[in-house]
């Protein structure tokens, strides 16, 4: 039996909406969901576990008349969806009334359900969210009815507010396979179960690959079974975090060549933090706006700090406010870390204002 994985999919999400490609990551999410029943076609999957947070928020009748034909384009799969806390299925939810079509199946009941599929001999186990937050642990106790077949949980969260998961008593608790939702990062916890991620990164803080799980079940006895499971990326993006080292020789000019060089090794379609580090010329500072200008940036922290002679600085101000501020931190019983940034950043705002 084989099955795809996804969850947080968040469709409706404007992912930095304030920019040029706010809009165009709007539709990459959708996107990404076609791409998701291009994948269950091409691999011949048996189900399509979506494991919460499906849309970002209540999802309107449009949208998911959208969504179930995207699902009719199924061609053996059928699609088993959780509503997560993004999604949660409110008194006024439009997923209580909505016709699925006939191979789409969806939990409605926080209480935990059971759907069989008897063609594929496989049980899956689960619940939905109908409110957005939920502290009790719905899932520690929870376990497969026997030993027949292939039995799948499909659980969604994994902090204090949203269903805290014990994973230790998940691995121990007989289910063939757990697809978790809710952590946008993803993770195989062990060969049995994994939070797939979301499918595209969300903002900034997300970094590094998106994608599915692939897995597969097969039966080694009448009832031990086999579960392979690999993480697939197939975002059409990635937040991707650059550190550049600058020196004393560092013009803007030539940071500004850097940034070009690192973005084009790195992928052009791809939305970047520029961390920019070291010490630089004190006569340079650096423009951030200029920065954020070569690419699809979303954030400069200039984090250099100015490479001072301090020895000479003292010897040329030993008799001023300047002077006496280098001699009392120097003096100071602080780490050297905090001297160091107190007399870089202290030593920076007096010679500028010497200089007014």
């Amino acid at each position: 039996m084989k099955f795809i994985h996804i969850g947080d999919v968040h469709l409706g999400a404007v992912p930095d909406s304030n920019k040029p490609w706010g809009e165009d990551r709007a539709r990459e999410i959708w996107k990404s969901m076609e791409h998701i029943i291009d994948v269950c076609n091409k691999e011949e999957a048996d189900l399509l576990l979506i494991a919460g947070d499906l849309f970002h928020r209540q999802p309107k009748v449009r949208e998911l008349k959208e969504l179930d034909y995207l699902f009719s384009k199924l061609e053996r799969a059928q699609v088993v969806i959780m509503a997560g806390n993004h999604d949660y299925i409110s008194l006024r939810s439009n997923y209580r009334e909505f016709p699925w079509s006939d191979r789409v199946h969806m939990f409605y009941s926080m209480d935990p359900q059971v759907l069989d599929f008897p063609e594929i001999n496989t049980k899956v186990y689960g619940l939905s969210y109908l409110q957005r937050d939920i502290s009790e642990a719905l899932y520690d106790d929870l376990k497969p009815e026997d030993k027949n077949g292939y039995h799948i949980l499909l659980a969604h969260g994994g902090d204090e507010k949203n269903i805290p998961i014990n994973k230790k008593k998940l691995q121990a608790s007989g289910f063939d396979y757990i697809a978790l939702g809710h952590i946008h990062k993803p993770e195989i916890i062990s060969e049995r179960m994994a939070y797939s991620g979301s499918l595209e990164p969300l903002d900034k803080n997300e970094t590094g690959e998106r994608g599915y799980i692939l897995g597969s079940l097969s039966k080694v006895t009448d009832f031990t079974t086999k579960t392979d499971i690999r993480f697939i990326p197939s975002s059409h993006r990635e937040y991707r975090k650059i550190d550049l080292n600058v020196d004393s020789t560092t013009t803007k000019g030539s940071l500004r060549d850097q940034v070009v060089d690192e973005i084009r090794n790195n992928g052009e379609q791809n939305i970047y933090i520029i961390h920019i580090k070291g010490l630089r010329d004190p006569n340079i500072h650096f423009d951030n706006n200029e920065v954020m200008e070569l690419g699809n940036i979303i954030d400069v922290n200039d984090l250099s700090i100015p490479d001072y002679d301090f020895d000479r600085i003292y010897r040329e101000n030993k008799d001023n406010m300047i002077g006496l501020f280098i001699k009392k931190v120097q003096e100071s019983s602080e780490n050297d870390e905090i001297k160091n940034k107190a007399l870089y950043y202290g030593i920076e705002a007096l010679l500028e204002a010497q200089e007014e």
